[in-house]
């Protein structure tokens, strides 16, 4: 077979991205069966469009290290969805084009879309007998990927989302004769993983964020308009965390009903407005001052926040998946498994990849409580090991020093 490795990044990025970039190159370079490690500039479609760059300069020069602490994806993303049909001519045109550059190894590092990009070309492979071996190596800041314990990406972020609120509850504290309702959303279109970290803000039982609302429950905003009102009864500042993806319950998301949502190259709504539509409800119900803000971004792209355990993960993460390819794994996807709780202790394996993608994990209904508006403590013990530690950023002038691609 070929000896080159191919690795690529897929989806939206997060904080730990590169370190599992990091974890692939690093040990792909090392490793004596591997000849050139190649990366796909912007994913698979780059990579059809011929665009590549070999990666072990970037060791030489140093950059490489740079790369491990650097947030977004450093070999650029894309959104491109390969056909249902294996006898799409995409299929031949890409196999051409790995063979042409010797490949033996194809990683893909990203979400539910990319497992699914993975599935794809592992059918394709093995229904015309190519040996190349195909992994993918999970992340996302959703946290809603099935047959893993979490991905990489979430513990950055959940530590971000975490802190970034007890910020604001801090300052939302600052008058406490006037009542007030900040609301938060956070990103989360199905599953609420991520809305559920700002429970770990909290300093004491009833601590903002007092409310905190998830997509896998039904939201009645009538309900919440009564529920917000009795809770500013003994809490003057209150902090109301929602995920972008909050709805009826019956497919409606609570955007919708504000404005009409566009869709993506997957179909996907792109949601946006969920906590601006409770803003302007609590304008018009209850006589107070609120604001809503949005997280947006910042809670996948932050360097400051990264979780010294997250990123370790991502790192070894890759790491493992160079070592499957090598032992003769293919199809899989790399999955975490929490073998003991306290102390926390995770383990490596793979997962056949075609169970994992078009599924997603929901946060479990029974640490859901309070009628939907709260978080239970088994999220908190959950959640608690997986932002543990900072990390040392370099920096130069004052400022993150970052790894970019020339």
């Amino acid at each position: 077979m070929n000896h080159n490795l191919l690795v690529g990044q897929s989806g939206g990025p997060t904080a730990v991205i590169n370190g599992s970039l990091y974890g692939i190159v690093s040990e792909g370079i090392e490793n004596n069966s591997i000849n050139k490690v190649i990366g796909m500039i912007n994913g698979i479609e780059g990579f059809l469009n011929g665009s590549t760059m070999e990666m072990e300069p970037l060791k030489d020069s140093g950059e490489l290290e740079r790369i491990r602490t650097t947030p977004g994806s450093f070999l650029g993303s894309c959104r491109y969805k390969l056909p249902e049909d294996l006898g799409d001519p995409v299929y031949p045109k890409l196999f051409k084009k790995m063979e042409e550059y010797e490949i033996g190894y194809f990683f893909y590092i990203g979400g539910n879309d990319s497992m699914d990009t993975v599935s794809k070309l592992s059918r394709y492979a093995a229904s015309v007998g190519n040996d190349i071996r195909i992994i993918g190596v999970p992340k996302t800041i959703d946290n809603d990927l099935v047959e893993t314990d979490h991905t990489p990406g979430f513990g950055s972020a959940a530590k971000y989302v975490a802190s970034t609120v007890r910020e604001i509850a801090i300052d939302a504290f600052v008058y406490d004769n006037k009542k007030s309702v900040t609301i938060v959303e956070i990103m989360g279109r199905h599953a609420g993983w991520l809305t559920a970290a700002s429970v770990l803000a909290r300093k004491f039982e009833g601590d903002n964020p007092v409310l905190i609302y998830l997509p896998e429950a039904a939201f009645d905003p009538d309900a919440f308009i009564e529920i917000v009102r009795e809770k500013m009864e003994s809490v003057s500042n209150l902090v109301v965390c929602i995920s972008e993806g909050i709805n009826d319950g019956n497919g409606t998301f609570i955007c919708e009903l504000a404005s009409d949502v566009g869709v993506d190259n997957f179909g996907h709504k792109m949601l946006t407005g969920s906590g601006k539509y409770l803003e302007n409800l609590i304008k018009e119900r209850l006589d107070v001052k609120v604001r809503s803000i949005e997280l947006n971004v910042c809670q996948r792209c932050s360097s400051a926040c990264l979780s010294a355990a997250d990123l370790n993960e991502a790192v070894e993460s890759g790491r493992f998946a160079v070592n499957a390819a090598l032992s003769g794994e293919t199809g899989k996807m790399i999955s975490f498994l929490r073998t003991d709780a306290s102390p926390y202790h995770l383990e490596f394996g793979t997962v056949d990849v075609s169970i994992v993608c078009n599924k997603e994990k929901p946060v479990p209904k029974e640490w859901i409580i309070s009628d939907g508006s709260d978080i239970g403590h088994d999220f908190v013990l959950y959640a608690a090991p997986l932002i543990q530690g900072s990390v040392d950023v370099p920096t130069q002038d004052g400022l993150p020093y970052f790894a970019y691609r020339r």
